[in-house]
């Protein structure tokens, strides 16, 4: 008897477990009435510190949306929004230990990643590319041969370059960052020939230089890119309201506005202007939001 009352207390508590674990980040939410934003400090215009340290972009203003639904969706307009600096290498593991619970930035959606996070719909599309400075004469991955070249610890495009360096027998020395500003610098003062990074994140940094027309950037693309906020894995219920989220700031075309005001016009703090209208990648997200981490379905 005292058996059996150990086994329907012990599948209780099994139960009640299981019910916590699928109440996941909406109920941590509504338990501390605080969210946790993960952001980036120098992904222009994406996610980046404006002149005062406060965290802004593109994929800021959509995790503002995400805010507002969940707002919505709880029944409490008084959330607290917690803002959390976080880097390529930190990024995953500080979404998985419940650090933060959006990250707003730049992160790549594949299948290998998510296995460890999830992602709502994708917000932006990219490639890798690389930048470096127009007398270097780099035009092709043969001219990269032998060379130093860097990229940025913990991203996807030190991975790929690793692994195309070693298909095609390239001889790179290939080095890392700790982030991008270090990565452009290492460029800038020729301690390396190339910086292999997506194309909107190398712009970005080229535009902020003291000398933006010195560099070029690659017009071979390494691969395509899909970037998406991180959510964690296995939340259903919170990458529900996510989801509907976005998809309504695509359909309602508010999306429009916000590509705009990012893309084709000058930004904070130094007014530098992208002069990026919407891609054909992109609208074709829009009319389908998809979260898919296979770059085919961008093409």
């Amino acid at each position: 008897m005292k058996r059996i009352a150990l086994s329907i207390i012990s599948l209780a508590a099994l139960a009640s477990f299981g019910a916590a674990a699928q109440e996941g980040t909406l109920k941590k939410i509504k338990d501390s009435g605080a969210i946790t934003i993960g952001h980036r400090d120098a992904s222009v215009p994406l996610s980046y510190y404006d002149d005062k340290q406060q965290p802004i972009g593109y994929a800021m203003d959509l995790c503002a949306k995400i805010v507002d639904a969940v707002k919505a969706d709880l029944k409490m307009p008084a959330i607290k929004v917690n803002y959390q600096l976080v880097t390529s290498a930190n990024r995953i593991p500080l979404m998985a230990n419940g650090t933060i619970d959006l990250e707003c930035g730049s992160t790549t959606n594949n299948v290998a990643r998510q296995e460890q996070v999830w992602f709502t719909m994708t917000h932006f599309v990219t490639a890798n590319r690389w930048v470096a400075k127009k007398s270097a004469n780099i035009h092709s991955l043969a001219d990269l041969k032998g060379k130093t070249i860097v990229s940025t610890a913990g991203t996807t495009n030190i991975k790929q370059i690793t692994e195309i360096n070693a298909a095609q027998n390239l001889g790179m020395n290939i080095i890392s960052a700790n982030g991008h500003p270090e990565a452009f610098q290492m460029v800038e003062t020729g301690r390396a020939v190339a910086f292999v990074m997506d194309d909107i994140i190398l712009a970005g940094l080229a535009a902020q230089s003291r000398t933006p027309g010195d560099y070029a950037i690659s017009e071979v693309g390494l691969s395509v890119e899909p970037y998406g906020i991180m959510l964690r894995k296995d939340d259903k219920a919170f990458k529900a309201v996510a989801d509907k989220a976005m998809t309504e700031v695509y359909k309602s075309g508010q999306i429009n506005a916000i590509w705009d005001k990012w893309f084709t016009k000058p930004v904070p703090p130094k007014g530098i202007n992208m002069n990026l209208p919407m891609t054909a990648a992109f609208k074709k997200v829009v009319a389908k939001p998809t979260d898919s981490g296979d770059p085919k379905a961008y093409e």
